[in-house]
């Protein structure tokens, strides 16, 4: 079988031969740390700037200050908005023309800054991301225009049923945990948002120690550690000093720097058939439903059999939740599960769109479908379709930089375990038809939470504790 390459914190310098693809990295004194994969043949790079840093740690002993909920997802949009050397225009002038895809993204455990570009480009990408990332002004002007975006981009979720339901799933089920909190916060928390408490939120979070740089495509790793380097030092920002140690740190492995966190949900059980509904009236043609609990955390040996699980229940056209709720019954366009695993605990959940007067009989399909896995298992064809379906979307996706750049990222902050396509698929494959039913048996025994959202008055759900 063959195994992870490891990323171990205290190892400058690595190079590793991937199938042709060469990973290379680099881990500097100051902490921060650069990883590569050239691509034969690639006449582009994706780049991502990654910081350690996501909503979840918008510790509680802020929420003193409303507004600090939301403040990871404010200075992500920040940073675009202005240096000493560049204003919002200018650094939106110096991505258009070069032609590139530049964007970021805020999740619950990091922050990613990142761009597409042609190869010659690359260089101009990765001097306008440090200034963004290491010299943001923050600018009070800026400032007050961006929350009017953000509240019009909550806004813009709120008409989106499925996100609405999305949010009172992770909130649902995970409760008083941070990742239950909303990524962008909420328009209360953005309306009381100050400019001061962002700023320290970025001072205090922002330095070469949580910061990973990612690149895949046509790159030279030599060349992209001398230019982040040289960028760097020429920030006018003290505590982005590259002569000064740091301690770079993996949530998977805690540390001294690492958040504190409420201990990750337990594995106990609720008794069959009681299942907790939490309502978000709406008026709406559908009800959104999510139906789930608590899942598993990123670490958890049994991800690979949980893969196998969601796959055969709702992974595609050829999945039972389809089959059931959708093929057989024509009870909803759409019908899927899915699963979202961080540092210390994660979310399972499955999702169907339906007329309000057929949303119970979809749960109860949905629950039914997780419970016979639970107790018969999967069919050997099945179990050989999830496999085919993992390998080939997992090829597929491999293809694009930008999916090879991110889990260079999504590796390095998290687990510092590289599992390229052939070492994840022996772990598919090693997984056993038992393991795959011990797997849905252990997530259907959890409490199960149901969350409607749209006109459920109509439905006969009714909200529970």
């Amino acid at each position: 079988m063959r195994e992870p390459i490891q990323f171990p914190l205290d190892l400058p310098e690595l190079d590793v031969d991937l199938g042709g693809a060469r990973v290379r990295r680099t881990v500097h004194p100051s902490g921060l740390r650069v990883l590569t994969e050239h691509m034969p043949g690639a006449r582009s790079a994706s780049i991502g700037f990654w910081v350690g840093v996501g909503s979840r740690d918008e510790q509680a002993e802020q929420h003193d200050a409303p507004g600090s909920l939301g403040s990871t997802h404010f200075l992500e949009h920040l940073l675009f908005k202005g240096t000493p050397s560049r204003d919002a225009y200018g650094i939106a002038i110096s991505f258009d023309r070069i032609g590139a895809e530049s964007n970021a993204l805020t999740a619950k455990e990091y922050t990613c800054y990142h761009a597409k570009v042609r190869d010659a480009d690359l260089p101009q990408a990765v001097t306008v991301l440090t200034d963004m990332v290491a010299s943001s002004v923050l600018d009070s002007g800026e400032f007050e225009n961006e929350r009017e975006v953000i509240l019009e981009e909550l806004a813009m979720a709120a008409d989106d049923l499925a996100d609405v339901a999305g949010e009172r799933f992770f909130e649902a089920v995970l409760g008083d945990h941070p990742l239950g909190r909303p990524i962008g916060g909420n328009p209360e928390t953005i309306r009381a948002a100050r400019r001061d408490d962002v700023d320290r939120h970025y001072r205090r979070r922002y330095d070469p120690s949580t910061l990973v740089v990612t690149a895949a495509g046509a790159v030279d790793h030599d060349r992209l550690v001398e230019q982040v380097l040289a960028e760097l030092a020429l920030s006018r920002e003290e505590r982005w000093r590259t002569d000064v140690g740091a301690t770079p740190v993996r949530r998977a492995q805690g540390g001294a720097d690492a958040p504190a966190t409420p201990d990750a949900p337990g594995e106990e059980g609720s008794p069959e058939g009681v299942a907790r509904v939490a309502v978000t009236e709406r008026p709406s043609e559908q009800v959104n439903l999510m139906i789930g609990t608590e899942g598993l955390r990123s670490s958890d040996p049994r991800r690979f059999a949980f893969g196998i699980m969601n796959s055969v229940l709702g992974g595609g056209m050829s999945s039972r939740l389809f089959q059931e709720i959708r093929e057989k019954r024509g009870l909803a366009y759409t019908a899927y599960s899915f699963g979202a695993s961080y540092s210390d605990t994660g979310i399972f959940g499955m999702y169907a769109g339906s007329a309000p007067q057929k949303a119970g009989e979809v749960v109860q399909l949905a629950r039914a479908e997780l419970q016979r896995i639970a107790a018969e298992g999967v069919t050997e064809e099945e179990y050989e379709r999830a496999l085919g379906q993992i390998a080939g979307s997992s090829a597929l996706s491999l293809e694009d930089s930008d999916t090879r750049m991110g889990r260079l990222g999504r590796t390095e902050l998290g687990s510092g375990e590289l599992f390229d396509l052939d070492a994840s698929l022996d772990r598919f494959r090693a997984v056993s038809g038992d393991e795959v039913r011990e797997i849905a048996a252990l997530i259907a025994a959890r409490p199960t939470t149901v969350v409607a959202v749209g006109e459920v008055s109509r439905s006969g759900l009714e909200a529970s504790e």
